[in-house]
């Protein structure tokens, strides 16, 4: 049973190097691939539970500890040398990939709304994307600039008639929820989001810097609790003037089970809230039935259940359907 445990370990690190890796990050692809086949890597990550041992966070906490790993030889000496602190890493952290520039996909469907606006983001780690009126965007033929000179601005490429916004959406009151908040003034918290950026990406890394200095200003709220149990009480809180928005990017994958992600969603429909979901085709399969042909590697972003748009995982790009261009 533990060799097939280990063959299934295998082929998921070679899946992430294939599926999410390749033409990302040379580094990580080949890393992977070589963490298959490492037959000492693939046992002390057997010994964990089955939700920590993904790629992601193998590769952020080692990162975290010891800098980028350089090669398989350098991550094997790690595992044999500093295991218990590998180990106590990968079970103390998630991985929390808060990045910013998912803003630049969401930010027409949020224009498009009734303004103002509230927003709940569910799995919100250190709150980030609940900033989308403070920094600037690049679509490419259409841009928004920063409301300040040190706010980043967020480059998308768009292709399809996506209703791309001439200003910024108004924000009354926003907040968060994550089981593990992160602190956007906390120097540790914020160098596990900077270990949790691939290799090749300094753009990401350079938007990251600068989205936290506008975070730490006027910190968002994020609230410590379960999106399963603690969302209603968040929505409570929001203003009732305003369009109360729910949404959430490559967070329900984490939600176990189809029935949890389905009481998830059924909290949501039954309230006044806009839902906003930015996934994996393979967490909402009724609503990815509904949507044309998967380009590898993309989000699905949908409106109320209804698909609008392929995305990129980190905002890189917006793909909108055809025949989708109104409002949400």
């Amino acid at each position: 049973m533990a060799e097939e445990s280990l063959v299934r370990l295998a082929e998921r690190y070679r899946r992430f190097a294939t599926d999410e890796a390749r033409g990302v990050s040379p580094h990580y692809e080949r890393l992977a691939r070589d963490i298959a086949a490492s037959a000492d890597v693939l046992r002390f990550l057997i010994d964990l539970p089955p939700p920590r041992r993904q790629p992601n966070l193998l590769l952020g906490a080692a990162t975290l500890i010891a800098g980028r790993p350089p090669d398989i030889k350098s991550l094997t000496r790690m595992v044999a040398r500093r295991a218990e602190e590998l180990r106590a890493t990968m079970l103390a952290r998630t991985t929390q990939t808060n990045d910013p520039a998912r803003c630049a996909v969401l930010l027409p469907l949020l224009a498009a709304l009734p303004q103002p606006l509230a927003l709940i983001e569910v799995g919100a780690s250190a709150g980030l994307c609940l900033l989308p009126d403070r920094y600037g965007y690049d679509w490419g033929h259409a841009r928004l600039a920063p409301p300040s000179p040190d706010a980043p601005v967020f480059g998308c490429a768009v292709t399809g008639p996506a209703p791309l916004p001439t200003a910024l959406p108004r924000i009354v009151w926003r907040a968060g929820l994550d089981l593990n908040p992160l602190d956007v003034a906390s120097d540790e918290d914020t160098a596990w989001l900077s270990a949790l950026i691939w290799p090749e990406q300094e753009d990401r890394r350079r938007n990251l810097r600068a989205a936290l200095a506008v975070a730490r200003r006027d910190p968002p709220r994020v609230v410590r609790g379960d999106l399963l149990r603690d969302l209603e009480t968040l929505m409570a809180e929001a203003p009732a003037e305003a369009t109360l928005v729910v949404f959430h990017t490559a967070v329900l994958a984490y939600v176990s089970t189809a029935e949890a992600r389905l009481h998830f969603v059924d909290t949501v429909r039954q309230s006044r809230a806009v839902w906003i979901s930015n996934e994996v085709p393979s967490v909402f399969h009724d609503i990815a039935i509904r949507a044309p042909a998967a380009p590898s590697g993309r989000f699905l972003l949908a409106v109320d259940g209804v698909p609008k748009a392929w995305t990129g995982p980190h905002g890189q790009s917006l793909e909108w359907f055809p025949g989708r261009e109104g409002p949400p």
